[in-house]
């Protein structure tokens, strides 16, 4: 595990130094990871020193690479075959295993102002709960803003973790989806929240 870190280190020293070298910026290397085994399809992680900073729906690792270089594309990228503790967590959820995360979400890099307090406050929704976008606007300070609360639901760069999933609309139908509605359902049955039933 110990060397497995080192190799990791040494690695990540040459991606930065060669980024240095080819552009004259300095960053540290976004790490990332494709799950192609989920049962929601294909994603891509992404994180940084700081935490999670992606996790999206895509259709393939190239797909997942552009997503990445036009939101951080002053930084250098390091694919890794796994992204611990990351993956590991996913695993588990999709397993059943856990229905939340304990993981470290990078907030700097994820929007701002109203934007950011939606989704730190779609965070703390538990697994198996739900609420609507004007629950989720009051809850982030804005009670009448649930536009503005479905639009940064909508760009939320960082799905299941932060759970935008675990809002609907105020009849309880589901609304759209990044990932689509088909996954969102998924989703919430698999956490307990609704039957495909009831959907």
């Amino acid at each position: 595990m110990t060397s497995h870190r080192g190799e990791q280190a040494a690695i990540e020293r040459i991606v930065a130094g060669a980024f240095a070298t080819l552009t004259g910026r300095e960053g540290t290397p976004l790490r990332y990871a494709i799950m192609t085994d989920t049962p929601v399809g294909t994603l891509g992680l992404a994180a940084g020193e700081a935490g999670l900073c992606r996790l999206d729906y895509v259709k393939n690792e190239q797909h997942f690479v552009e997503r990445i270089l036009d939101a951080f594309g002053d930084r250098p990228l390091l694919r890794t075959d796994r992204l611990d503790p990351a993956r590991r967590e996913l695993d588990q959820y999709f397993a059943g295993k856990r229905l939340d995360f304990d993981l470290k979400v990078d907030w700097s890099l994820v929007l701002s102002g109203f934007a950011r307090k939606v989704l730190q406050a779609t965070a703390r929704i538990p697994a198996g709960q739900v609420l609507s976008y004007s629950d989720v606007a009051a809850r982030a300070g804005s009670p009448k803003a649930s536009r503005a609360a479905g639009n940064a639901l909508h760009n939320n760069p960082v799905a299941i973790v932060v759970p935008c999933h675990r809002i609907l609309r105020s009849d309880g139908s589901l609304g759209g989806y990044g990932g689509g509605v088909q996954a969102k359902a998924w989703l919430l049955e698999h956490e307990g929240a609704r039957t495909r039933e009831a959907i």
